[in-house]
C-alpha cells in the first residue's frame, strides 16, 4: 500500500497537474472517466478496461514505479496488462515490477506543420477498398508493425500510389488532443527516394487541420527515421518505457 501525494479525478485535473504534457494529452481521451495521482514528481493514471494500456505516467520515473508496483501488488494491475512510463532504468523496473516485456521508444512531437517536401501532394486518404493493398504492402515492408487495417484505434489510412500500386502508407492513430502518426512504411525497393519524407509531411499537414500538436513514436535505434523526423520538425522528444506485466 502506498499513500500518494494527491489523488486526481478526471482528465482536466490530470492534465493540469501534468502541465498539459503532450503524452498525457494523447493518452487521456476527453470522454474518459479516468482517475490518477500526483506523487513525488510524477503524475500518473489508470485507464478504464478495454483501453490500449492499463495506465501511464509522465514526470519522474521512480515515484511512478512505486505507485504502479503497489497497484500490481494489490491486484489493481494484472499479468498481461501494459503500462507506459517515463524513461526508466530497466534494472530498477525489474526490481520493482514483474516484467514480461520492456520496450524503450521515443515519443516525438511538433507544434508546427513541416516544411514542404517534394511530392507530398501525392499523399491521399485511403478507404476500406484499399485494405487488401495496405495489407500486402505492410506484410512486405513492415511485418512487425502493430498498425494494420481493422486494428482498434486507427482513425484513417493515408498512402502514396503509382497507378494501382500502393508505394507507401501510414496510419492515423490520433487520439484526444494529439494527432498521431503510426506504421509509416515505404515499399522496400523504393526507399531512399523521398517517399517517406513526402508521406510524413503530407500526413502531418493533414492532421494539423484538426490538431495543434502532432506526434509519433520511433525506436531509438532507427537512426535514419529519427533524422528524417527531426528534419521535418519533430524536434521535441521524450524517451518512454513501455512494460507488459508478467
Amino acid at each position: 500500500m502506498i499513500t500518494v501525494d494527491e489523488a486526481l479525478t478526471g482528465r482536466g485535473a490530470l492534465l493540469a497537474a501534468a502541465g498539459d504534457h503532450p503524452y498525457a494529452r494523447h493518452a487521456l481521451r476527453r470522454d474518459q472517466a479516468v482517475r490518477g495521482w500526483r506523487h513525488g514528481g510524477a503524475v500518473g493514471w489508470l485507464l478504464p478496461p478495454g483501453e490500449w494500456s492499463a495506465g501511464g505516467a509522465v514526470g519522474t520515473p521512480g515515484p511512478a514505479i512505486d505507485v504502479f508496483a503497489a497497484h500490481r501488488a494489490d491486484g489493481t494491475l494484472r499479468a498481461g496488462q501494459s503500462i507506459n512510463l517515463p524513461h526508466a532504468d530497466p534494472d530498477e523496473v525489474a526490481a520493482r515490477l514483474p516484467v514480461a516485456r520492456l520496450i524503450e521508444w521515443d515519443f516525438l512531437w511538433t507544434t508546427a506543420p513541416p516544411p514542404h517536401q517534394p511530392e507530398q501532394e501525392r499523399v491521399e486518404r485511403l478507404t476500406a477498398a484499399d485494405h487488401p493493398a495496405l495489407t500486402a504492402l505492410i506484410e512486405e515492408a513492415f511485418p512487425s508493425t502493430t498498425s494494420r487495417p481493422g486494428e482498434p484505434g486507427i482513425v484513417d489510412w493515408y498512402g502514396i500510389r503509382d497507378g494501382d500500386r500502393l508505394l507507401a502508407c501510414g496510419a492515423d492513430r490520433s487520439r484526444a488532443d494529439i494527432g498521431f502518426l503510426a506504421g509509416l512504411t515505404v515499399a522496400p525497393g523504393l526507399r531512399g527516394r523521398g517517399l517517406g519524407a513526402a508521406l510524413t509531411a503530407g500526413m502531418t499537414g493533414a492532421l494539423f487541420a484538426r490538431y495543434d500538436t502532432v506526434a509519433l513514436g520511433v525506436y531509438p535505434d532507427n537512426l535514419g527515421a529519427i533524422r528524417l523526423y527531426r528534419r521535418l520538425g519533430f524536434t521535441a522528444t521524450e524517451r518512454r518505457t513501455s512494460i507488459k506485466l508478467a
